[in-house]
């Protein structure tokens, strides 16, 4: 099973942004859980770690440790349902993180979930 503060973590230290709105960040790491004590131990642990910095409302990611798309999605065709906007999916793209596989998401959320888009 995979853990999901490292997942959301480490989805965290791909963030391609400047700055976030704690909103956003939420929304993003809700494709990995809906629990709230999670998210929140998510962020402290990120914030401990120094992968983000968090002041009034905005969390600005600090790391450049970018998703590589050729080396770390992994892309699967069959019927899938977007973890990010629940759409039914033909082609599944997944992180394939060193906490684990995340996904699947469609081409577009993919890109969102990273920051890329």
């Amino acid at each position: 099973m995979t853990d999901r503060v490292e997942l959301g973590v480490e989805l965290l230290d791909r963030f391609e942004d400047v700055e976030l709105s704690v909103a956003e960040v939420i929304d993003r790491l809700e494709t990995i859980t809906t629990d709230p004590r999670t998210t929140r131990e998510i962020l402290e642990r990120a914030e401990n770690e120094g992968i983000i910095e968090r002041d009034s409302g905005v969390v600005y990611p600090a790391g450049s440790n970018y998703v590589s798309f050729e080396a770390e999605v992994v892309t699967k065709e069959g019927e899938f349902t977007c973890r990010r906007c629940g759409a039914s999916i033909a082609t599944g793209y997944f992180l394939n993180l060193e906490a684990g596989e995340h996904g699947p998401f469609g081409s577009s959320c993919i890109r969102k979930v990273t920051g890329r888009e």
